[in-house]
Formats: structure tokens, sequence, C-alpha cells
């Protein structure tokens, strides 16, 4: 069953089952509101009626012509000798009130012969066993109740109509942006990527499509990011491979002899290095991505590491004229892998040791629970073209060897709970790579 019929079905099964349960207790209370009313209508009637009677001068026609408007039962008769003096009833319900009269005289509906009434009793005065008895038959008010309980039917029925009628407009309103939504994601399901429109929609379906979007344009984006990689993979593999195939079949071919030959070993060991270097680090990656057992935490001194990384970058730094800056905060600790967040540490400044003109300075500051880590040099800058997709797979910038040194950071610091970005400064040229990393106790 849709969506659409079964919040109908379910909103029409909730409404009927509130409407019955409000007319059966509106109905069960309508008796005792009727019965109270119409004793209160007795009482009203019994003090006119006894104030006639006290009277002398209007005594017999006023009473008279009461009986005769008001076509009421009454019984007026003498509790101590049991005597009638008056009576309206039939003869037997008379006798019968008169010799139970002390057992019904807390009752509200006194029985009678084949018939009930509604009984409102009223002594003449303190003195006397006199009493006046007026009575309505209850079927009187049980008619009424009929009558009333007809139109509350038909009031429920039509309220019941406009209920459904409301909740169709209601629920189609909810459901058809569910709809639409439907349609968005089996574009999504086929890859059609740049069709997705945005679903008018309020409230969690506007917050599930704003998702439904962002998810299409990670997925758009991460299909062309692999794209990507594995056309940028297949060069930076098929390069040194030809260089190996060339220079090898050039060996067999007997072209390349003496020194040309071993130049050409020499540079098929180069190449079997490089190759052997970017297929290590495609296997980090991959692994840093989807394995936990290349990633092992532990409680570690971060800032301790950049000293380790750049004592270990200082030979390079001289020979490319670049002088480091070192500027450590006080001990940060953090829950990381030592191994894996020192190789990232060296990669990025060794990075920016290549980009540098003179200098390249390494800073950290710790506000609250963070610690920033910032590596600037005097560079050139990131062209602004490639900072968007700076940290992806192969994507190599000027003097760049794999391409895979950044990516590997980047998964390493993610990996570590931390965050990393690049910007080109602002006051002056170079880039700054900023680092982040929660503190973990």
């Amino acid at each position: 069953m849709k969506l659409l019929y079964q919040l109908n079905a379910a909103f029409t099964a909730l409404i009927v089952v509130i409407m019955s349960i409000a007319a059966f207790f509106i109905y069960s209370l309508l008796m005792d509101m009727l019965i109270q009313d119409e004793q209160r209508q007795l009482k009203a009637r019994a003090e006119l009626l006894i104030s006639v009677l006290n009277d002398r001068e209007t005594r017999s026609d006023e009473l008279s012509r009461l009986i005769q408007d008001r076509n009421y039962p009454i019984l007026l008769f003498e509790r101590s000798q049991n005597t009638v003096f008056f009576s309206t009833v039939p003869p037997a319900t008379a006798e019968n009130w008169i010799s139970n009269y002390d057992e019904l005289v807390d009752q509200e509906v006194w029985e009678g012969q084949n018939e009930r009434y509604v009984v409102y009793d009223f002594p003449l005065s303190s003195q006397s066993n006199e009493v006046l008895v007026m009575a309505t038959p209850l079927n009187d008010l049980q008619a009424v109740q009929t009558v009333f309980a007809l139109r509350m039917i038909f009031v429920f029925v039509i309220g019941l109509l406009l209920a459904v009628i409301i909740s169709h407009f209601l629920t189609r309103r909810l459901v058809t942006p569910l709809t639409r939504l439907k349609q968005e994601v089996k574009k999504i399901e086929k890859r059609q990527f740049e069709d997705v429109q945005p679903v008018k929609a309020s409230g969690e379906i506007k917050e599930v499509e704003q998702s439904v979007r962002h998810m299409a344009e990670e997925l758009a984006r991460y299909i062309h990011s692999q794209k990507q990689f594995f056309q940028n993979a297949s060069h930076e593999l098929k390069t040194p491979l030809q260089s190996i195939q060339g220079y090898a079949e050039g060996i067999r071919d007997g072209i390349f002899e003496g020194e040309a030959a071993e130049k050409g070993y020499n540079v098929m060991i180069q190449e079997t290095e490089r190759l052997k270097k970017i297929v290590n680090e495609m296997i980090l990656l991959a692994k840093l991505d989807s394995s936990a057992d290349i990633y092992h935490p532990s409680h570690t001194n971060v800032t301790d590491l950049l000293t380790q990384a750049k004592d270990r970058l200082l030979p390079l730094a001289r020979d490319k004229e670049v002088e480091l800056e070192l500027e450590i905060a006080d001990t940060f600790h953090s829950y990381v892998d030592e191994e894996r967040v020192l190789q990232a540490f060296i990669n990025i400044i060794s990075n920016g040791i290549r980009h540098a003109h003179q200098k390249l300075r390494i800073s950290s500051n710790i506000e609250g629970e963070v610690l920033t880590i910032r590596v600037q040099d005097d560079g050139e800058g990131i062209p602004e073209e490639l900072l968007p997709q700076l940290f992806e797979r192969f994507i190599k910038g000027k003097g760049g060897e794999t391409g895979l040194g950044l990516a590997i950071s980047r998964a390493i610091v993610e990996r570590s709970g931390g965050t990393i970005q690049a910007y080109n400064r602002t006051d002056q040229n170079g880039a700054i790579f900023e680092i982040r990393f929660p503190k973990i106790d």
C-alpha cells in the first residue's frame, strides 16, 4: 500500500476511535444531565404549585389550570396515614410510591407500572407530613436522548468526512515531496548526478532532501576523483614501465652496449625504485582508508614529533638552502599513531622545503583542547586552480614526485581525528598548511 493511503487510513482510524470514545462518553453522560435538568425544572414547578396551593383564593382554579396546561404526573399524599389528596399517576404506581417512599426518597428515578419516572419530591411544610411528588416519564427524556444521539451521529459523520478530506490534502502535501525525492534518488541510482533537482519541502523532509543532494554531489566528486585517479595512476605507472621496457629491450637486442648499457641498467634500477615507491604509497593509502591494522594509536606527544621531523629534514633544507624555523608550544598529548603522524609531518614539511625560496617556518599553538600546527613557506604559493584538489591522489604541483605524499598526509591526519587544509598567505608570498589535532587524555 502506498504511503499516502497508509497515512490516510491511519489518520481516519484515529479520528474514528477518538470520535467513537467521545460519542460513548457524551451519550452516557447525556441522560444524567437530562435527569438533573429535569429535576431542576420539577423543583421550580413544585415551588410554583405549592405557592398556588397556599393561596386560598386562587388555589382550585389555578391548580386546575396548571394541571391541564402542564401534563405532568403529580402525586400529593399524607405520609403517616398513606392518604392520597391528589394524583395524576396510575393508582398502582401511586400506591407503590407511597408504601415505599422511605426507600425511594434518595433516588432520582422511581419505578412505576411498566414505566420509569424522573421524580422530585417536596414536603409542603416542616410540621406537616404532606408530600408533593412531581414526575416526568423517563421515556420522554430517552426520546430527547435518541434525537440528540442521531444529530450527534450526523455531526460526527460530517466531521469525519471533513477530517478525511483535510487528511488527504495534508498527507498529499507531505507525500508529494517524498515522491519527488524518490525520483531524484532514482537519478542518483542511475548516476545522473547532474540531473538531480531541488525538491520543495520543509522540516525533516527538507533536511533529507539536502542530504540527498549533498550525497549526489559527493558521489559525483568521488566518481570523478576515482576516474582521475585511475587515469593518473596508469600514467604514473606506465612511464617507469616504458623506460624499463625500452632499456631492457635495447640491451637485449644489443642496441645499448658498454657505457650506454650501464646507463640503461642504472635507469632501470631508478625507475624500478620509483615504481616500487608509487606502489607502496598506493597500498598505504588503501590501507589507511580501509584497514585498522595499519594504524596503531597510543598516547603521543605530538609537538615532540615536529622536532623529530625537522631534524630528519635538515639535510634536505641545507641542500635547498632553506632556513628551518621551529616554534614549539607546550607539550600536547593526543591518541595517535606516532610513526604515521611523523610520516605526515615529514611529507608536509618536505613539500614546504621544495617550494620555499629562503625560509620555512613551523609553529604550533594550543587553543583549549586543540593543537594547531602551521607550516609556512615563502615560495610562490599554490595555484588557485590546484587548491580544491591539492590533497587528491596523483595531484602534483611544481616539483612534485609521485603526487601521493599530501594525500597520504591527509589520510593520516584524518585517521588521527584531526583536520588539514592549505591556503595561500595574504600578507606575502607563500603557502600555509594548517593541521589541527584534538587533545585526547
